[in-house]
């Protein structure tokens, strides 16, 4: 289960609030560590018993300040435009999930500020408030000066100079202000990402051996977690590079066929039910256009298993003319299957969504996020293969250096999506987004030109 997911409790301004199975154990920590630190400051004030309730209670105030901070992030988001998709508890605290980054450095900012803003309020608040309380109650007193602490504590470390915490994005979003390039700003905020971890792995180190069993334990915690997230954040800026710098010709397969427009639908058939699995590694070349009837221009069809079938492009003496789907087969009696011509039924290869090759991968990447297959043309705008979501993915993971072994890469092909889960379609909208790349008109897609020959 990942820190996105969770069991959901209820929404706040249409925001899911999410519980993930993690927080209980951090929920338990934090009660026993309030129960000690009461035990010492109450001594002969509570009884037992109502000492691990204030105890649990402080707790789960904690991160009720926690859902708050997030809170302040989410609600700034949506002010952007910025669609939230969830906010999750977890072991290390608070997650908000959001679509996509802010398309401007001061947006930004203002979203990643707006958690600390919140937790200093609420520090400064609670701790005013914590002297009138001791009157009413030292128990009540405690807890929210005790609150009112953590919450500054929770501000303060925040806003630490290093990704993936608050302090982190708000470099970022200063460097991107100032140098004008979402991508420098990454890298900056993810280098001194990596510096804090480091620290705090060594100091928590240092702090076990000195007898600091939990903090210590907690640093070297916080520092795992830091270095992890920068190190996905270096291949979020290597996946990035990859979608920029390959081409669609890098990696365009060609997954249909070509049929003469004098085949009839008789012929058709045959070749719909003879369609097998063959070599994956198909080449894009051009196919020759006037292919005996019934035969396929290449050997470039879908894996085994591959729920989506072969494109049929149907060529007329050396011209193309459109494409044929299998609607004519369903649609006309089988007696007329052999008098009907694939040419009489045919759609225009302008209904295929295409794309040139020379585009970059994020573009295609777009367009596949609604599209399950893209027709590549040639710089004449001509077909010359098709990209899928499979091959776009394992290109990426090959420009990383990720070879993945043959099932994993089936198992993308039977299901239409990128190996691994990529959401390469979302890190291309991103980029788009934030300015890293143009896309033209918005929108990355290319109609085809009717040609008049090959």
């Amino acid at each position: 289960m990942a820190v996105g997911e969770g069991w959901q409790l209820f929404k706040i301004r249409g925001i899911p609030l999410r519980i993930h199975p993690t927080w209980f154990v951090i929920l338990f920590v934090a009660t026993v560590a309030f129960e000690q630190h009461y035990r010492i400051t109450l001594v002969g004030q509570v009884s037992p018993g109502l000492l691990w309730a204030v105890a649990l209670v402080t707790a789960v105030m904690l991160f009720v300040s926690v859902l708050l901070h997030e809170l302040g992030h989410s609600l700034v988001a949506l002010a952007q435009g910025v669609q939230v998709r969830s906010i999750t508890l977890f072991l290390l605290g608070g997650v908000a999930s959001v679509e996509r980054e802010c398309s401007t450095a001061m947006g930004a900012l203002l979203v990643a500020a707006a958690g600390p803003a919140v937790s200093l309020v609420l520090a400064v608040a609670l701790l005013s408030l914590g002297h009138p309380a001791s009157h009413l109650s030292p128990v009540l007193g405690e807890m929210v000066n005790q609150l009112g602490a953590l919450n500054l504590v929770l501000a303060l470390f925040n806003l630490l100079p290093g990704l993936p915490l608050d302090g982190g994005l708000i470099v970022k979003a200063m460097v991107w202000q100032i140098t004008g390039s979402q991508r420098r700003g990454l890298e900056v905020a993810n280098a001194s990402g990596r510096l804090l971890a480091s620290l705090a792995i060594v100091l928590g180190s240092l702090m076990l051996l000195r007898g600091s069993g939990l903090a210590g334990a907690w640093l070297i915690l916080l520092g795992w977690f830091g270095l992890g997230a920068a190190r996905n954040q270096k291949q979020l800026l290597l996946v990035q590079k990859a979608l920029k710098d390959l081409r669609v010709k890098d990696v365009a397969q060609r997954r249909y066929r070509v049929l003469e427009a004098s085949t009839s639908l008789r012929q058709l058939s045959r070749l719909r039910l003879e369609d097998g699995p063959t070599s994956d590694n198909a080449p894009a070349s051009q196919p020759a256009p006037g292919a005996a009837a019934g035969q396929a221009g290449g050997d470039g069809v879908p894996a085994a298993g591959s729920e989506l079938p072969d494109w049929i492009l149907v060529c007329d003496r050396g011209r193309w003319r459109g494409v044929i789907d299998d609607g004519p087969l369903r649609d006309l009696p089988v007696q007329r299957w052999d008098s009907e011509r694939v040419g009489d039924h045919l759609l225009p290869l302008s209904s295929l969504v295409s794309i040139p090759e020379s585009a970059p991968l994020w573009q295609a990447a777009l367009e596949l996020e609604s599209n399950q297959r893209l027709l590549v043309l040639s710089p004449a705008g001509l077909p010359c293969g098709t990209v899928e979501k499979p091959e776009l993915g394992e290109a990426v993971l090959r420009r990383l250096g990720l070879r993945l072994p043959p099932p994993l890469l089936a198992s993308a092909r039977r299901q239409s999506g990128y190996p691994l889960g990529l959401a390469l379609g979302q890190i291309s909208r991103g980029m788009v987004t934030t300015g890293e790349v143009v896309s033209a008109s918005g929108k990355a897609a290319w109609g085809v030109p009717e040609p008049s020959g090959r």
